[in-house]
């Protein structure tokens, strides 16, 4: 019998020690925040929806590999959102702050209401995000400059982590780098995925390149 060739995603469970990051986009913030362009700002989290939404963390934390290693964006909403699931079932564990993986900055911008926002813009908003993909706000970064940064933690987590699993509870944008970075896709195009609160991305590091096995999966309650 002729042997396949490759790596190929046809078991139902995924393979074992293979370099594979979880990324999981924080819950809902509170509502004043999302009336504002909040961005790499320290909001909360909606205090409703952490109760309401408890299944979901609980199926996330069933759904998610044991053992691995946990990281966490420095902001409090993907801090919180990480003990949430870890106190939903997962169990405790330490979590290491990775800065790469923070939300976009919007510099100057931060604050501002989003029918404020148009006149301030350089160039069109992209259709699925406040700013378009090159757009960098005054002290702020673009969405380029966050697949950059997103891009270059991956590869090296990659390394210091080779065959690990890894959770990273993060952000939309940050996210949407790394997916950016996976594809090899510029910042506009990556910008196109929908990300949702609590929803998981998964890729992984192979020898033969970066693979995508789902994008956007909402826990199943």
């Amino acid at each position: 019998m002729p042997q396949n060739h490759g790596n190929f995603l046809d078991m139902p469970q995924l393979q074992k020690g293979v370099t594979r990051f979880w990324l999981i986009r924080h819950a809902v913030v509170e509502q004043n925040a999302r009336r504002h362009l909040y961005g790499a700002m320290d909001v909360p989290l909606c205090p409703d929806s952490l109760v309401a939404q408890r299944p979901m963390y609980e199926a996330l934390a069933r759904r998610l590999p044991h053992p691995a290693l946990w990281f966490t964006s420095p902001l409090g909403r993907a801090q919180q959102t990480a003990q949430a699931i870890q106190q939903a079932g997962y169990g405790t564990q330490a979590s290491r702050i990775e800065p790469a993986f923070t939300e976009q900055s919007m510099g100057e911008w931060h604050g501002t209401t989003h029918d404020q926002l148009p006149q301030k813009l350089a160039v069109p908003a992209h259709p699925f995000w406040s700013v378009g993909a090159t757009e960098q706000p005054p002290g702020g970064e673009s969405m380029v400059q966050v697949c950059a940064r997103v891009g270059a933690a991956l590869d090296r987590m990659s390394r210091e982590h080779a065959g690990k699993d890894m959770v990273i509870v993060s952000h939309g944008g940050a996210i949407r780098g790394a997916l950016a970075h996976a594809l090899h896709v510029h910042a506009h195009t990556a910008l196109h995925f929908s990300i949702q609160n609590l929803s998981l991305s998964v890729i992984e590091h192979l020898r033969e390149g970066w693979r995508i096995v789902n994008v956007n999966e909402l826990p199943l309650v």
